[in-house]
């Protein structure tokens, strides 16, 4: 995993998306499909702030810990 410290600056403001969005409010975490199979997932109240890089391994063993059922992560 890796920190970048400003998600818009460090990867664009386009191409992220709500895969997990619920009855919350509009506060959730957004994704974004990066090159090599790596992605970028961020708070989506926050755009500007810090973003956390996962490969797809990670990220597949990221959500296992907090999404009741495995879902498809890499929707695009």
């Amino acid at each position: 995993m890796k920190h970048l410290p400003n998600a818009t600056r460090d990867l664009g403001a386009d191409g992220w998306h709500k895969p997990w969005s619920g009855h919350n409010g509009g506060s959730c975490v957004e994704v974004k499909p990066l090159d090599n199979d790596h992605f970028a997932l961020r708070q989506s109240e926050d755009p500007d702030g810090p973003a956390l890089v996962f490969t797809g391994t990670e990220l597949d063993v990221f959500a296992l810990g907090w999404l009741p059922h495995k879902t498809a992560l890499r929707a695009s």
